[in-house]
């Protein structure tokens, strides 16, 4: 769905690229996650991908169409969420879906229906000026969705947001996928990257060190430990297993049988530990 290879930009007056030669491709109906501080090129690539940068070196090619040579029917295909979203405050929820709606040629999602599936059906009468951030980042998911988009691009889309919209929101990408369409976003949330993500791709000073599955990378930088906590005596106690042949370890197998157990966990690390490991720089 998305194949870039070689990418590289440079902004006006600027003497070194911002993108420094990153390739990575995005299949159809994956989700797919970009991860770093800011200014490590999260939004440049995807003002690039988005069709607002052109001026790139190497190729970037979405839906199989090189995007130097995109269309203003490029758009009608794509949906973006920005993460400071902007709509015009003085018109209601559904003034601003409704406007937004007549730009497209395309067939278009009913405003009142995407309203429901954020949870706003009773604001859709309400000024947008009375909106709260996370009420305005749910619209903006709503006018991302609008033209029933093969390619999704959203920034930071759980930022401001309370955990039950947060995972309605979470729900609403899953439910892209399903259909068989492409998410690309960009975050600082290693917890929403994990929980959405096939595949995060670190980026760090325009180059991208590592890509791979939430799951695989916790995996390979992981300890092969089982640490558990039980009760004796009324203390509480912790012990370290290896997972090494573990279902035969008679330590582990005694406690688990005899002892009032705590809590038990497996010592993966963490994807924002990985992120450190690998680029040496901290998410901010």
């Amino acid at each position: 769905m998305i194949e870039v290879s070689s990418l590289t930009y440079a902004y006006a007056g600027s003497r070194t690229n911002t993108i420094k030669g990153v390739d990575f491709h995005i299949s159809r109906g994956e989700i797919f996650g970009f991860l770093g501080p800011s200014g490590a090129g999260k939004s440049t690539i995807q003002k690039i991908l988005i069709g607002v940068l052109k001026q790139y070196g190497g190729s970037v090619r979405v839906m199989g169409r090189e995007l130097r040579q995109a269309k203003a029917d490029y758009f009608e295909r794509i949906g973006v969420a920005f993460e400071f979203p902007n709509f015009y405050s003085r018109f209601t929820a559904l003034e601003n879906l409704n406007f937004f709606r007549s730009l497209y040629s395309c067939e278009t999602e009913e405003p009142k229906r995407l309203l429901a599936r954020v949870g706003l059906e009773d604001y859709g009468r309400e000024k947008v000026s009375g909106f709260s951030k996370g009420m305005k980042m749910r619209l903006n998911l709503c006018r991302a969705l609008m033209n029933r988009p093969e390619v999704l691009f959203l920034d930071e889309p759980t930022s401001g947001l309370d955990p039950v919209n947060a995972k309605l929101v979470k729900e609403l990408i899953v439910g892209h996928k399903a259909e068989g369409k492409t998410v690309l976003l960009t975050t600082h949330n290693m917890n929403a990257a994990e929980e959405l993500c096939d595949r995060v791709a670190f980026i760090v000073d325009g180059q991208i060190p590592l890509i791979d599955s939430p799951r695989e990378l916790k995996l390979r930088q992981g300890v092969k430990k089982l640490v558990v906590e039980y009760k004796e005596n009324d203390e509480r106690r912790t012990e370290e297993f290896s997972l090494k042949c573990i279902g035969r370890n008679s330590r582990f197998l005694n406690i688990i049988r005899d002892k009032p157990i705590e809590t038990m966990h497996s010592q993966e690390a963490t994807l924002e530990h990985i992120f450190i490991d690998v680029t040496g720089r901290k998410l901010d």
